[in-house]
C-alpha cells in the first residue's frame, strides 16, 4: 500500500490556535484522540464529515486545513468496479 494522498496541517494549526492540545481538538471534533494522533502521523484519511468538522473546529475552510498529494507522475488510479 502506498502512501496516504490526504495530507494535513493539523499539528501546526493546533499549535498556531493557543496551543490546543490533541485531546481539545478530538473533543471539537467528537472523536477520540487516536484519531487525532493517526490523522497528524498521515496514517488515517478522514471522512468527508470529519474533515469538515476539524476544519470547524479551526474555524477554517476544509481546503486550509487539508489537501491532496498526487501520485508524483500526475496518474490517479479510478477503479470502476469492473463496469
Amino acid at each position: 500500500m502506498g502512501k496516504n494522498p490526504v495530507g494535513n496541517h493539523i499539528r501546526k494549526l493546533r499549535f498556531n490556535h493557543g496551543e490546543m492540545t490533541q485531546q481539545q481538538l478530538a473533543d471539537r471534533a467528537g472523536v477520540t484522540r487516536h484519531t487525532i494522533m493517526a490523522l497528524e502521523k498521515g496514517k488515517y484519511s478522514p471522512s468527508l464529515e470529519l474533515a469538515f468538522r476539524i476544519a470547524n473546529a479551526f474555524g477554517l475552510r476544509l481546503e486550509e486545513v487539508f489537501f491532496y498529494e498526487e501520485d508524483p507522475h500526475g496518474s490517479i488510479e479510478i477503479k470502476d468496479g469492473g463496469n
